[in-house]
């Protein structure tokens, strides 16, 4: 039987050109992979985010598609976008789950593992 999947993968970025520590406020982007990794054609229909700062502050962001688009996906093909966000905190998370249809119109989710902002001298 035929079976609808997408794989996630993330790459995150400080923005300081965005980011103010008076304020604070710390901006990140995040450029995410969409690989369709499923044996059928499938779209990404909607999103749900997570964003966790290191204080515990959460917010949720629900949403149609990503970036404006919502990509149809054949077996084998992949989708990148980058956004971004700001967190009141030099380090933080983000996770979630994409809303998606194949092309029967049967819905399917997949999620988006747990991912770390975090500033470089934050580390240290």
């Amino acid at each position: 039987m035929a079976k609808p999947e997408f794989t996630v993968s993330v790459t995150t970025q400080y923005l300081p050109e965005q980011s103010s520590h008076e304020q604070p406020l710390y901006a990140f982007a995040y450029t995410i992979t969409i690989r369709n990794t499923g044996d059928v054609p499938g779209q990404l229909i909607g999103r749900h985010w997570q964003i966790t700062d290191s204080s515990g502050h959460e917010e949720e962001v629900r949403g149609l598609g990503v970036v404006g688009h919502q990509p149809l996906l054949q077996p084998g093909e992949q989708f990148e976008y980058t956004s971004w966000t700001q967190l009141g905190t030099p380090m933080g998370q983000m996770r979630g789950t994409f809303f998606c249809v194949t092309d029967q119109m049967h819905p399917f989710e997949t999620p988006i593992p747990a991912f770390h902002l975090s500033l470089q001298q934050a580390l240290h």
